[in-house]
């Protein structure tokens, strides 16, 4: 069983112990730090499950439950440090899939995971393609990998996650801040100006010639965007 799984979580500690422990099951994740860029990823990358916070920044989790039950049938595995019997109540009536209280065991979490995986059918072999494509680069979000031109390119987890970003959003234009949020989860320590090195790197495995870029290209005073559409 392996799936791609959305952990939104504000405790960047505590998202990054869910993060390891989804690989160390086989799965892959992404990793998000507010319920607004909680629901940009799961409209972007369709995840199987997502890891819910309840207490997120900006949108919190019961907004971002409400939304995810509007708009689409991801699975929800709610945590919450709340014990009230009210706020569990609530969370399972937009639609949660299941819950957790904080604190709890990583292998608790993996084996709820699992379950809600099974009853969903999201990790059985019966979904879509997962790969994303545009641009000629082609990103497999499950097997965590990335071929350009149909040949295999080896990236850092940083890179992976800015590059499946701009994949998901040909020739939109992300700003440092944004593609740095990507990153939250795989490169902690990292900042804005973290971002332009990424960025380089990634020009060295894709590009023909990194100094005149035809894919990940610059937007002056704005940040970066991958141009080429879909396919």
């Amino acid at each position: 069983m392996c799936a791609h799984v959305l952990v939104a979580e504000d405790d960047e500690m505590q998202a990054e112990l869910i993060r390891r422990s989804l690989l160390s099951e086989g799965h892959t994740a992404t990793v998000v730090h507010d319920g607004s860029a909680a629901l940009d990823a799961a409209r972007r990358l369709r995840p199987d499950l997502v890891v819910l916070d309840l207490m997120l920044p900006v949108i919190d989790g019961f907004g971002v439950c409400r939304v995810l039950r509007r708009d689409d049938d991801i699975p929800v595995l709610m945590l919450t440090a709340r014990s009230a019997e009210d706020d569990v109540l609530l969370g399972l009536e937009l639609g949660a899939d299941d819950y957790m209280t904080k604190p709890y065991s990583p292998r608790e979490l993996m084996a709820r995971i699992r379950t809600v995986l099974r009853r969903s059918g999201r990790a059985d072999g019966r979904r879509e393609d997962p790969v994303i494509r545009a641009a000629g680069i082609a990103v497999d979000p499950e097997r965590h990998e990335v071929r350009c031109d149909g040949a295999a390119v080896e990236c850092t987890p940083a890179e992976f996650e800015i590059l499946l970003a701009m994949v998901a959003e040909p020739e939109r234009v992300f700003s440092r801040r944004q593609l740095l949020e990507r990153t939250r989860g795989t490169d902690r320590a990292s900042t804005e100006r973290a971002v332009d090195v990424h960025i380089m790197n990634l020009r060295r495995k894709i590009e023909a010639d990194p100094r005149s870029p035809a894919r990940l290209l610059t937007v002056f005073g704005v940040g970066y965007k991958l141009s080429g559409g879909r396919g």
